[in-house]
């Protein structure tokens, strides 16, 4: 079984979870690719979402061989046998937990950022993570969790080898694996797109899920289905009429009535892709509206000549724009990424688009056409890795085109997906600032 990505692993983990789902679960992912997956089962299952942050003891002199582990709230769980064995000392075992345990708090402030760890007394525990190698991880998460107060754990991955699995099945209440291949080498090779997550990737997630989760706790028994996003002040999924097609979205309002912020993803991905909403939660905690959606529907998805079809998406994309526009007030700006990036310049070149600003992350500005890029009347940004050096280099292309007010912002070091540390910050920093600007927020 090969996945897309994280997010489509964790869509697909979640059917397989569903008869959970009425023991009201809290679902708990490993950092970092963990998280993504968590992400998609805790949406599917309308469960809370938490990071689940645990450090191996390591032996002093053969760090890899663990002799416990530990977890927030002071939980430390040892392996006497291991420990005898290995002749690890009293202050041998104090001297490693001190050490890990400066780097468990530092990854729970960091992941977290001032939330508190949600309880697990009494509940059934989902930990999950985006595949087994050799389960040690793993492993220490669901004896941590346990210890922790949980009733019931469940252990959910996409992919493991036989012989991992066979091991942590012992050590849940329940082990979900979609996939035990005996031909493993490593858990990335069953993933088209395993890039590594980022520690702000994680952050955004966390933050999405537990926006999520306050607003379903807020809405009543009978409306919470029936609100809109603009009366929850918050995220709602809506259906998006887009000429003979509705295509599923995720609308956040922070400021009801406000600008927002309409995302076209590029090829092979989808709403839920980590860097789009990390790059989204920054915008709504900047007051800025945001509206994910897919441009195409579920069956499409899979045909290629669809998927690189710039007109067919960037008309999705306009149709999506007059719904919108039917019912928020607020000026629009479109982000794109990838392909998205030319459906977002050929909608946003439409004689009636009234686009208010446009930003392209890694984009593929060229493939709107050269024709249709001197028509763009939105100021645009273009974003692109330092070490992106084709990418860059069409962009040049593309930019030379562009008769509106126009922009070249170069991230030094930065790939494609702009996976280097603190580079997708700084992607949404400059997003932030251009879309405020160009949408009246800051002075000019």
């Amino acid at each position: 079984m090969l996945f897309t990505d994280r997010a489509d692993a964790g869509r697909r983990l979640a059917e397989a979870l569903r008869h959970v789902a009425n023991e009201d679960p809290v679902i708990l992912g490993l950092p970092r690719g963990g998280v993504p997956v968590a992400y998609q089962v805790a949406e599917a299952l309308h469960a809370p979402l938490d990071v689940i942050v645990v450090r191996k003891l390591g032996v002093p002199y053969q760090r890899e061989l663990g002799f416990g582990a530990i977890g927030e709230g002071g939980v430390r769980v040892l392996s006497d046998d291991i420990i005898r064995r290995g002749r690890v000392g009293p202050d041998d075992v104090d001297a490693v937990q001190r050490t890990e345990e400066a780097e468990l708090a530092r990854q729970a402030e960091r992941f977290r950022t001032g939330r508190p760890r949600l309880p697990l007394d009494g509940r059934t525990v989902i930990v999950i993570d985006d595949g087994i190698a050799t389960g040690s991880t793993a492993a220490a998460a669901c004896q941590v969790v346990r210890a922790q107060g949980a009733a019931r754990v469940v252990l959910a991955v996409p992919v493991a080898p036989p012989d991992a699995a066979d091991r942590l099945r012992s050590l849940a209440d329940e082990f979900v694996c979609l996939s035990t291949p005996f031909a493993f080498s490593a858990v990335g090779e069953w993933y088209e797109d395993f890039s590594q997550t980022s520690d702000d990737e994680v952050v955004a997630l966390l933050s999405q899920a537990a926006a999520g989760a306050a607003h379903r706790t807020g809405a009543t028994a009978t409306g919470a289905r029936a609100r809109t996003a603009r009366e929850a002040g918050g995220q709602a999924e809506v259906r998006i009429e887009a000429g003979p097609v509705r295509l599923t979205g995720d609308l956040t309002l922070p400021v009801p009535g406000g600008p927002v912020v309409m995302f076209a993803h590029g090829s092979g991905s989808s709403r839920h892709s980590p860097r789009n909403r990390a790059v989204a939660t920054t915008l709504n905690r900047a007051g800025l509206g945001t509206l994910l959606f897919d441009l195409l529907t579920p069956a499409e998805e899979s045909d290629r000549a669809k998927v690189f079809d710039i007109e067919t998406l960037a008309r999705r994309l306009a149709d999506a724009t007059r719904w919108l526009r039917a019912r928020e007030r607020g000026r629009i700006g479109y982000f794109g990424a990838s392909t998205g990036a030319a459906a977002a310049l050929r909608a946003a070149a439409y004689p009636d688009a009234d686009i208010s600003a446009v930003v392209s992350r890694g984009g593929r500005p060229d493939l709107a056409g050269r024709s249709l890029l001197t028509s763009v009347r939105a100021p645009t940004l273009l974003i692109v890795g330092g070490a992106d050096t084709l990418v860059l280099d069409l962009n040049r292309q593309a930019q030379s085109a562009l008769s509106c007010e126009n922009k070249l912002e170069i991230i030094p070091g930065a790939t494609h997906l702009f996976e280097e540390r603190g580079a997708l910050d700084k992607v949404a920093a400059l997003a932030r600032d251009w879309f405020t600007h160009y949408f009246h927020l800051l002075p000019a």
